[in-house]
C-alpha cells in the first residue's frame, strides 16, 4: 500500500460510513497514480507509521524518481487495506486502546528487495521485524480481522504498478539511488496514523495516535 495522499476532501466527513462500497476490492498494493479528486470514500482503511525526515523525505523523492507524476508520503504499513465491518469509529477506538498499550521501538532499514509476483521494489526491514509484525498481529483481532491475500511482510514500498518486464532494471535503480542515502537509515515508529481510501486510489489521514512509551536504547 502506499499512502500518497494526507488530507480529507472539504465538507467531507472522514468517518461518513454512507459514502463506503462494501464490494470493493481490496488488493495488497494500490496506485495512487490515478486520476481524481479523492472525494469518494470507499470502505477500505489501513494502519501506516509515517517515516520522519531525512529518511522519509530521500525516500519520497525516490519514489518520484522511480515514479513520476506520484506524490508519495513514506511510511510503513501496519495493517494492510481492508473492508471494515464496524463503524470506522468504533474500528479508531480499538486501534487506538491497543496501540497506546504498544512500546515505542527502532526500525532499521535494509537493502533494496522485490516482490516478484506483485512487481514491486522495496526497503527491507534490518532491524523492527518482530515488534512490526507482533504490533500487526495486536491490531488485527476481533473486528479488524482481515483475511489477507499475503502474509504480513514489513516493507517500505519504493515502486509499484509499473511494467513487470522492468522489474529489475527499476529495483538496480532504486539500489544506486539508496547508496546515496547519507543519513542513519533507521527511525522510530512512535506513532500511527489511520487512512481511509477512495475509489481513485488515494489514502486519506483520519486520525493518529501515539504509541505507549518512549524509546530507550
Amino acid at each position: 500500500m502506499m499512502v500518497y495522499r494526507n488530507l480529507v476532501p472539504s465538507g467531507r466527513d472522514p468517518f461518513d460510513a454512507s459514502a463506503t462500497a462494501d464490494s470493493q476490492e481490496l488488493r495488497r498494493e494500490e496506485s495512487a497514480c490515478a486520476p481524481g479528486d479523492g472525494s469518494q470514500l470507499v470502505n477500505s482503511y489501513a494502519v501506516v507509521s509515517y517515516i520522519p525526515d531525512p529518511l522519509g523525505a530521500f525516500l519520497d523523492n525516490m519514489r518520484r524518481e522511480l515514479a513520476p507524476n506520484c506524490i508519495p508520503h513514506a511510511h510503513v504499513t501496519i495493517l494492510p487495506a481492508r473492508a471494515l465491518s464496524v463503524p470506522a469509529e468504533e474500528a479508531w477506538r480499538l486501534i487506538r486502546d491497543r496501540a497506546e498499550a504498544f512500546p515505542v521501538f527502532e526500525v532499521e532499514t535494509g537493502d533494496i528487495e522485490v516482490f516478484e509476483s506483485t512487481t514491486v521494489a522495496y526497503v527491507a526491514v534490518r532491524k523492527g521485524w518482530d515488534e512490526l509484525v507482533a504490533l500487526h498481529d495486536q491490531l488485527s483481532q476481533g473486528p479488524l480481522w482481515f483475511e489477507e491475500p499475503y502474509p504480513y511482510h514489513p516493507h517500505i514500498t519504493v515502486a509499484q504498478d509499473f511494467d513487470p518486464a522492468l522489474l529489475w532494471e527499476i529495483a538496480e535503480k532504486a539500489r544506486q539511488l539508496w547508496r546515496r542515502f547519507p543519513h542513519p537509515r533507521s527511525f522510530l515508529v512512535d506513532a500511527l496514523t489511520f487512512v481511509r481510501a477512495t475509489a481513485d486510489k488515494r489514502w486519506l489521514d483520519l486520525a493518529q495516535c501515539r504509541l505507549s512509551a518512549a524509546y530507550r536504547r
